[in-house]
């Protein structure tokens, strides 16, 4: 076992490497399930939805490989690192995928690395899977919450290659010191700027997971192969934390109760396919609208109360309020309180090419302005997002994002996410039948009783 003394990734390592189903609580192994069918759910609707990611999985399907794994929802087989970044694309594309609770995205990486290497491997169970996926968002969790981030780095790439590496390590059975050496071989990979993330044009923030997921399971496999790494990776002079984050992490925070408490419980999972960091606004827009007996007529104003990331969703205004891509779609605030506003909802059937150029929704987001408040600045957990609607008649109806469906205070059940997951997989590029998708929620929310989980990705067909 790891003294105090030693770097905390042999701590990662060993944590990871040596737990089984029974260490996991009920609620990280709840979590674990719903993030694997929450995760294959939205890869199901972006193969058929979001036409930037076609580019990652048109070059693995022209890139050949051994048949080790799965591209979901195209029916190829590829090697499973292949599969890692076409899956991982495909996971986080929509921006529907499941966050923690303080933001940033684990399961899109985790859940593709994880089920290319058991695919690969072959014959693993369900629950070697769930203990694997809760191991990952465990690390994920820990380290979102104790690093000192200061939104320059892409959290969700930079440490999800770690999480997604200890779920694939798991999976593949790693010893601790194999799994430590997996971690220094996925530091090659840990990679990612909030540019990409917040900036406007291009395709990659929609598919940023594939390449943590594809850098997982590379390092995972390395690591099997015997390619070992530094023992002093994340505390070392030069390592992880002194060179992400200015040496500024809580090392006992870190650690705390690790193999015990595994912090993925608390999961998150996403009602409307765009960026976690509005859904208080929608959500408050929504409300206001309902409360107020409004259309979207009534209304001269819709003032967003926005903190510094909030900002940024707004920045260019002109942009923000006509977003020209899909993918800057999901990330653009009065675009987003705009759709809300108008149909008061957001679903799939809102984010098309063709929804992007719809007049009422365009209309509406020009009366969308944001309103600075440092009081929404985000520090760890993003407050809520306010909104005030100002009629023509003068009258004001103001709104605050609490209750939003998703999260902590108004959590999706299962039933919730089986119905996603149905959405989901009618707009996939080859709908599976509906016999098919009954019997995948059935054997993910009683994962630990399948002997092979790749009996899960082959009933998508």
């Amino acid at each position: 076992m790891p003294t105090t003394t030693d770097d905390v990734v042999h701590h990662f390592a060993a944590a990871a490497a040596g737990v089984h189903l029974d260490d996991v609580p009920p609620p990280a192994r709840d979590a674990a399930k719903k993030s694997v069918l929450d995760t294959l759910g939205v890869m199901l609707a972006a193969s058929g939805t979001e036409p930037a990611v076609r580019s990652a999985v048109d070059l693995v399907v022209e890139s050949g490989g051994n048949p080790e794994a799965s591209v979901v929802a195209f029916g190829h087989r590829t090697s499973a690192v292949a599969a890692a970044f076409a899956n991982g694309a495909l996971a986080h594309s929509l921006d529907f995928d499941d966050q923690t609770p303080w933001g940033q995205h684990a399961s899109s990486t985790v859940v593709p690395a994880a089920f290319a290497v058991a695919e690969r491997r072959g014959g693993v169970s369900g629950a070697d899977l769930v203990a694997a996926v809760a191991a990952g968002q465990d690390l994920f969790a820990r380290l979102r919450c104790t690093v000192g981030w200061r939104k320059d780095w892409n959290l969700s790439t930079v440490l999800g290659v770690y999480a997604g590496t200890v779920a694939a390590g798991r999976v593949l059975g790693l010893s601790a010191a194999s799994m430590a050496d997996a971690l220094g071989i996925a530091s090659q990979q840990s990679s990612g700027v909030m540019e990409v993330v917040c900036g406007t044009g291009g395709d990659l923030r929609g598919m940023y997971a594939g390449f943590s997921a594809r850098g997982a399971v590379t390092a995972a496999l390395m690591a099997q192969k015997g390619t070992t790494a530094v023992g002093t990776l994340m505390e070392g002079e030069y390592g992880v934390f002194a060179t992400y984050f200015g040496g500024r992490y809580d090392r006992a925070a870190m650690l705390e109760d690790l193999g015990v408490d595994f912090r993925g419980a608390g999961t998150l999972y996403k009602r409307w396919p765009a960026v976690g960091t509005a859904h208080s606004h929608v959500h408050a827009t929504i409300e206001a609208m309902r409360e107020g007996g409004l259309g979207v007529d009534d209304v001269a104003q819709i003032r967003v109360f926005v903190g510094d990331y909030h900002a940024l969703m707004c920045e260019p205004l002109d942009t923000r309020r006509a977003p020209s891509t899909l993918v800057d779609a999901k990330f653009s605030l009065p675009w987003l309180v705009a759709v809300a506003a108008v149909h008061g909802d957001i679903g799939l059937q809102h984010l098309t090419g063709g929804a992007l150029r719809d007049p009422a929704v365009l209309a509406a987001a020009q009366k969308v302005v944001p309103v600075p408040d440092a009081a929404a600045d985000w520090h760890l957990e993003l407050p809520p997002g306010r909104v005030e609607l100002v009629g023509h008649d003068g009258r004001r109806h103001t709104r605050t994002g609490t209750g939003v469906p998703g999260n902590t205070d108004a959590p999706l059940s299962w039933a919730d996410l089986g119905e996603k997951f149905a959405g989901c997989a009618r707009v996939a590029a080859t709908p599976p039948g509906a016999l098919a998708v009954d019997r995948v929620v059935d054997m993910v929310r009683h994962l630990e009783e399948v002997s092979d989980v790749a009996a899960v990705v082959r009933a998508l067909g």
